[in-house]
């Protein structure tokens, strides 16, 4: 934070320099959008206790043992998406510019996990995972414009800083599962569904922003501007909240398709207070609330009645993209 706090003093005190001699100056506001493109790709984070792997498994009917037969690590960049931005500007003088950025931006869906899991030597599938995640954001973008100052093309350099004012990484999980049922003949089998949202709030950041751009000048009041423009925002999670919670399980009799007993459900309120929320840090230790073990689609924590401890993860919401956009002078 503290170079930021510098930037803004010292474009601050450039303002007023350059306003003490001129003999006026001239705000302006731009809108623009643009795509961009991820430029730093890593291996993404966990979704709970699934890797970020894309993998395809093979049951034994005989025995019940599993073997992988392809596995994938998963990697990628939440940079890649659509950004709209509305700013206000000051020109100093005809070569600098201060500006100030208001962002949004939403990413493109990765896929962060997946699992399937087929009888051996079929494509029956009796268990599927797959969790998509996608980052929404809003950031503030303080920044120095450089120009030759020329009237009608005028080619511009801008570079500044990236302070995320909120943001959110939502991460939806489908799974299902085909099991046996205990006492029952084998044509009775155990399908259950469950389908569960959850956000992922940050940890407070700053990153960086540069753009190499062209304006051209419509008339006294109106250009028109495209740039290209590489954003660097490494994030890191701070804390995680299901949402949304939703698994039935009904117990079929595969030969006749009709259920045997009443499906179980299981909803959000049913979930306890470690399993729903999630509070991340750098190191776990004897003192972390971590998982004890499991029963059926239940987690067990060292205390249900607090938040889960886990590993903080990081991702990169900066990317390589091209803006294109309208600017109005006052």
């Amino acid at each position: 934070m503290n170079y930021l706090k510098l930037f803004i003093a010292a474009a601050f005190l450039l303002a007023v320099t350059q306003m003490a001699h001129a003999q006026s100056g001239k705000f302006y506001m731009k809108v623009a959008g643009g795509y961009f493109f991820s430029v730093s790709t890593g291996e993404f984070p966990d979704v709970g206790p699934y890797p970020p792997h894309d993998t395809h498994s093979e049951i034994n009917p005989t025995n019940g043992s599993s073997t992988v037969i392809r596995e994938k690590v998963l990697t990628g960049s939440y940079g890649e998406g659509v950004r709209g931005g509305l700013t206000f500007g000051y020109t100093l003088n005809k070569n600098l510019s201060i500006e100030g950025t208001f962002n949004y931006f939403h990413s493109m869906k990765n896929l962060m996990t997946r699992s399937l899991a087929t009888i051996q030597g079929t494509s029956t599938v009796v268990g599927s995972i797959e969790s998509r995640g996608h980052v929404n954001a809003i950031d503030f973008a303080p920044s120095l414009v450089v120009s030759p100052g020329y009237e009608k093309w005028n080619p511009y350099v801008r570079f500044g800083f990236v302070v995320p004012l909120w943001g959110r990484l939502y991460i939806n999980t489908d799974a299902s599962q085909t099991s046996a049922v205990p006492g029952q003949p084998a044509t009775v089998v155990a399908q259950t569904t469950i389908k569960r949202e959850e956000e992922i709030k940050p940890s407070p950041t700053i990153g960086f922003q540069g753009a190499l751009g062209v304006s051209y000048s419509i008339n006294s009041r109106f250009d028109i501007f495209l740039e290209t423009e590489y954003r660097n925002v490494p994030v890191k999670s701070k804390s995680k909240e299901v949402t949304t919670y939703d698994e039935v399980t009904k117990i079929i009799n595969t030969s006749t398709g009709e259920e045997v007993l009443p499906e179980q459900r299981r909803g959000l309120s049913d979930l306890s207070v470690a399993e729903r929320n999630t509070d991340y840090v750098t190191t776990l230790d004897q003192n972390s609330n971590t998982p004890t073990g499991s029963s059926g689609t239940t987690t067990n924590y060292k205390d249900n009645n607090k938040p889960a401890n886990d590993l903080k993860s990081y991702i990169n919401i900066g990317g390589l993209g091209l803006n294109l956009g309208l600017k109005i002078k006052f």
